[in-house]
This record gives C-alpha cells, sequence and structure tokens, in this order.
C-alpha cells in the first residue's frame, strides 16, 4: 500500500518534472548528475519558500518604513500645530499683559486727577461755605442799616413838626439849633446811603460770584462723572475675566476673597475708603462711586494675588501629546472600566516637569501605581500630583513657586508609556485638571 502512494506520487512528480541530467565535461570525461522528479520538486518548493519569504520581508519592512514615515510626519505636523498654538497663546498673553499696564496706568492717572479734583472740590466747598457766611452777614448789616435809615426819617419828620408847632419866628437859638440838626441828620442819611449802595453793590457781585461757582461745580460734577465711568469700565473689563475663570474653575470667589484678604500681608492692606466729610455725614454720590471703585481695586489686587497661589498652568513646557482625558475610561491591562483622576501628558523620557503653582510639597517618593510621585499643597485645599516620573529634583518640606522644575517625566509604576499624570484634587476630592488649564488661557 504504501508503495503504491509512493508509484503515485512519483508518477505525478514525473508529469512536471521529468528526470533530467546534468552533464559535467572536462577534458578527461563527462559525466553526469541524475535529477529524479522528487529532487527537483523539492529544489523548486525551497526557492519559492525563499522567494515568498524574501517577498513578505521586504513587504513588511517597506509597511514598517511607510508606517514609521506617517508617524514621524504626524508628530511633526502636531508639533507645528502645538508650536503655532502656543505662540498665539504667548501673543494673547502678551496683549492682555499690554492692556492690563496700559489700563492701570490709565487707572493711575486718573486716580491722581481724581485727588486734584477732590482737593479742588474741598475747596470749592469751603469758598462757597465762606461766601454763604458773608452774604449772611452783609443781608444782616443791610437789613439794620435799612431799620437805622427808617428809624432816623421818622425822628427828622419829628423834629420836623415840633419846629412847626414852636412858632414862625423861632429864636435865633432854636433856629441854629435846628439847622445842625438837619445837617447832622442829613449827612447821616448820606452816610447810610452810601453804605446801603455799597452793601447792595457788594450783596450783588456775591450773587454772581456765587453763580459762577455753582457753573464751575456743574462743570466739575461732570468731568467727575466722565472720569468715575471711565474707571468703572476698566475695573469691569479687568475684574470680570478674572471673577469668571475663578468661577469657571469651581471655586466659590466671595469665600476665596474672604480667605485671600484675611492671609493678606501686602504693604499698606486693603483700600481705605473716601471721606469728604468729618461730621459724620453720609458720603455724597461722588464718594460713594469712589468708594465702589476703590473696593474693585481690592478685589482686583485679591484676585491677582489667589491666581499668583492657585496651579493655573501647565506642568508640560515643552512638546508634548495629550493622550488621556479625567474621567472613566477603559483599563489597557484588565480590559475593564475605572476612574482616571487627572489627564496624561506624553513625551519623551526626561522631559522637564513643572509646578502650576506656588505651593509646599508633601510628598516626593515612589507610590504604588504611580511610581515616583510628587505631591505640592496648595493655598485654597488645593493639591497637585505629578506621577510616573523618571527623576525627582525636590524633596518634602520645599516650598516651591509657579514655574520651578520639580523632575523629569519617565514610565515608572503602572503604565505603558512614558507620561505624566497630572491631577488636582480639591478637598481631597480629584477634579478635573483641565477646567484649570482652559480657564486660565480665557486670562493669562
Amino acid at each position: 500500500m504504501h508503495n503504491k502512494v509512493i508509484q503515485k506520487l512519483h508518477a505525478r512528480l514525473e508529469r512536471y518534472f521529468p528526470e533530467r541530467r546534468l552533464f559535467l565535461k572536462s577534458d578527461a570525461d563527462t559525466r553526469f548528475i541524475r535529477l529524479k522528479p522528487e529532487t527537483q520538486f523539492i529544489a523548486v518548493a525551497g526557492a519559492g519558500v525563499v522567494v515568498t519569504w524574501s517577498i513578505i520581508a521586504t513587504a513588511i519592512l517597506l509597511m514598517d518604513s511607510i508606517g514609521a514615515g506617517n508617524f514621524r510626519d504626524q508628530a511633526r505636523r502636531d508639533q507645528q500645530v502645538y508650536q503655532a498654538r502656543l505662540n498665539a497663546l504667548a501673543a494673547e498673553r502678551d496683549t492682555r499683559a499690554d492692556e492690563a499696564l496700559a489700563a492701570q496706568q490709565r487707572f493711575n492717572t486718573a486716580l491722581a486727577r481724581i485727588s486734584e479734583m477732590q482737593s479742588e472740590l474741598l475747596a470749592t466747598q469751603t469758598r462757597g461755605r465762606e461766601l454763604e457766611t458773608g452774604i449772611g452777614v452783609i443781608q444782616a448789616t443791610l437789613r439794620q442799616t435799612m431799620k437805622a435809615r427808617d428809624a432816623a426819617r421818622d425822628q427828622l419828620a419829628e423834629l420836623k413838626l415840633a419846629m412847626a408847632a414852636s412858632g414862625d419866628t423861632p429864636g435865633v437859638t432854636d433856629g441854629k439849633i435846628g439847622e445842625r440838626t438837619l445837617e447832622f441828620l442829613s449827612a447821616a442819611l448820606s452816610d447810610t446811603a452810601d453804605e446801603r449802595d455799597k452793601i447792595s453793590s457788594d450783596a450783588q457781585d456775591a450773587l454772581l460770584h456765587a453763580d459762577e461757582m455753582t457753573t464751575e461745580l456743574a462743570l466739575l460734577h461732570d468731568r467727575n462723572d466722565a472720569i468715575f465711568r471711565q474707571l468703572e469700565e476698566a475695573m469691569t473689563v479687568s475684574v470680570a475675566p478674572l471673577d469668571k475663570m475663578f468661577r469657571a474653575a469651581g471655586m466659590n470667589t466671595d469665600s476665596l476673597i474672604s480667605q485671600v484678604r484675611r492671609g493678606y500681608s501686602g504693604q499698606g492692606g486693603p483700600l481705605t475708603p473716601i471721606s469728604l466729610s468729618t461730621m459724620g455725614e453720609a458720603p455724597s454720590p461722588d464718594a460713594s462711586r469712589a468708594n465702589q471703585i476703590l473696593d474693585q481695586m481690592d478685589r482686583l489686587n485679591l484676585y491677582r494675588i489667589a491666581a499668583e497661589k492657585a496651579p493655573f498652568a501647565l506642568p508640560v513646557k515643552k512638546a508634548y501629546r495629550f493622550t488621556s482625558g479625567f474621567g472613566y475610561r477603559r483599563d489597557p491591562k484588565t480590559g475593564g472600566r475605572r476612574m482616571h483622576a487627572g489627564v496624561d501628558f506624553a513625551g519623551p523620557v526626561g522631559t522637564p516637569l513643572y509646578s502650576t503653582g506656588d505651593g509646599v510639597v508633601v510628598h516626593a517618593g515612589w507610590l504604588s501605581g504611580y511610581g515616583r510621585l510628587v505631591k505640592i499643597k496648595h493655598e485654597f485645599g488645593i493639591e497637585t500630583r505629578y506621577a510616573h516620573m523618571s527623576r525627582i529634583a525636590v524633596k518634602v518640606g520645599q516650598r516651591v513657586s509657579r514655574g520651578d522644575r520639580i523632575g523629569d517625566m519617565g514610565a515608572s509604576g503602572r503604565v505603558t508609556g512614558p507620561h505624566v499624570h497630572y491631577e488636582v484634587r480639591v478637598g481631597g476630592q480629584a477634579v478635573n485638571p483641565m477646567i484649570y488649564i482652559k480657564a486660565a488661557k480665557d486670562v493669562f
């Protein structure tokens, strides 16, 4: 049975590969090599295997080369896009900084002008009160003078009646006394009339000067109103983006301001309200508006302090790939779903990592799953974590500022490749770090 199978196989191979002889001729003799069908089949099959393997290997190498080229091109394009975005953000940040500086300069100029106008207003009010007092004195004097004039007229009339009743030919002595009395009364009446005219003229001048001062006060009020409007608009433009940034980060702005104010250690402390009265009276509308602007300035200053202390920055400054976001995701090792409490930025091993805000290092070492881990405690109950590092450059208890280098990116711990796992925790609860990063992009 076995022989029959071999014979059939030999016959079938002989149809495609007939027996051949390979002659080898030399000077002395001639020899040949007999090539059986089986030998020819084995040789052809071996050659086919070699050719097939060569084709497959070449295709694999070609595909790898094409894939690597595409990956490099994609990485290069991503890097160009990211660099362009960084340049745009830097330009926008510079623009915002210039606008803030210009607004601050305008505010300082306006504040100096307000101080000058307040001084002028106080001086004007003092002059007005003095004029009012002077007008009252003049009016009182005028009334007394008019009463004296009327009394003198009554006495003159009585004297004339008495002289008429004494007879048509009074004595010489009585005539001289009457003439002297009439001369005295005439001089007194003349002086009284001159004094009355002078007082009336002074009163008229005072009224004209009061009208001029009223017009000047109205113009000064209009200028103050225009300056106040500009300052209010500048404060709104400056404070609103910061307020929006903190609210977008999920922070209560009122409690934030209170906490910063309690720990405020800058020179001068909170701005002092303006008061133009020392009599305990209610502030004027201008003083109320000025105090509201000062409140906004105080809030802006406290927001600036809070923004410097909160982690509003990226932990990576060089080119990176955003590989994983915050939330539930599929575990690449177990296949199940688990909570990813941060965001991942991938890059080469050794990429510098930086603190995203001012704080104190509370952990710097190995932690299961996280690998080499750095924890930084910030103000307002915020903590940031930087995991899977290849090198740690800080130690526990060290105080760091935003932008300080804390180590290098790596692949320590439970990872599938080199990256940094960045977390933000508020009150011990993990929150999405992109809220802080995106909120800061709208302002810085």
